[in-house]
């Protein structure tokens, strides 16, 4: 699993976790599992995330330290 920004960059412009699903065309659930690193997101989600929040995956997204 990876681990993400996602809560940490949607807490940053306010918005709510029903929001940023609407942004990415997903469920809220699937942004509460992005959230919790119980899902790591396919390779054109991670781009969508990517652009939605105007960074590079890279900066959003790691390889769990484990």
């Amino acid at each position: 699993m990876m681990e993400n920004r996602l809560k940490e960059l949607r807490a940053e412009r306010g918005w709510s976790q029903s929001y940023l699903a609407e942004q990415l065309d997903v469920s809220r659930q699937t942004v509460i599992s992005l959230e919790r690193g119980k899902y790591d997101p396919s390779l054109p989600l991670a781009f969508k995330i990517s652009n939605v929040f105007s960074q590079p995956i890279e900066a959003i997204f790691k390889p769990d330290s484990e």
